[in-house]
C-alpha cells in the first residue's frame, strides 16, 4: 500500500512518550521494513523538526538528535513530494474558496502533496482538521 503520513502521525511514532506512541509506530515499521511505500509532503521534513525540537518533553531533543531522527527514519525510505509555485497557488484557491483562514493552510500544503501523490491512505492524527481542509480527500483519511 501506499501510506502518506502526516507529522501529527510521525512525531507519535518517533517520540517514545507520545500518547499515540503504540498506535503509530507500527505504520512506521511497517515502511521501513519494505512492507509498505510511505510518502510524506516536503513540508513536513521542516515541520517535524520543528516539533520535534520545541516539545515540552525532558530531557529535549537536541537539533542533532532530531536530525537524525529524521535522516535514520525518512530519508531515503519515504517518497518526499515537493509542490510548485503553481501547487500553492492552488491550495490558496481552495481555501479561499472554502472560506478558509489562518493555520489552516499548512494542513492544506500537506494534503495537496497528498493528493499529487496518489496514496492509498493518508495516516493522521488530525482527522477532523483534515476533512475541513480537504473534505474530497475525506475517504482516504485513517486515523490509527
Amino acid at each position: 500500500m501506499r501510506l502518506f503520513f502526516d507529522t501529527s502521525l510521525l512525531v507519535a511514532a518517533l517520540v517514545d512518550g507520545h500518547p499515540a506512541h503504540e498506535r503509530a509506530l507500527p505504520w512506521l515499521q511497517r515502511v521501513r521494513s519494505g512492507a509498505d511505500v510511505g510518502i510524506i509532503s516536503a513540508h513536513t521534513l521542516a515541520e517535524l523538526y520543528s516539533i520535534l525540537t520545541r516539545l515540552p518533553i525532558r530531557p529535549r531533543i537536541a537539533p542533532a538528535a532530531a536530525r537524525q531522527l529524521i535522516a535514520e527514519n525518512l530519508l531515503g525510505t519515504f517518497e518526499i513530494v515537493t509542490l510548485t509555485e503553481a501547487d500553492y497557488v492552488a491550495v490558496l484557491d481552495h481555501l479561499m474558496t472554502l472560506g478558509i483562514t489562518g493555520g489552516a493552510v499548512y494542513d492544506a500544503l500537506i494534503l495537496h502533496a497528498a493528493s499529487k501523490a496518489s496514496p492509498d491512505h493518508i495516516l493522521t492524527l488530525n482527522e477532523s482538521d483534515f476533512r475541513r481542509v480537504y473534505p474530497s480527500l475525506g475517504d482516504k483519511l485513517f486515523s490509527p
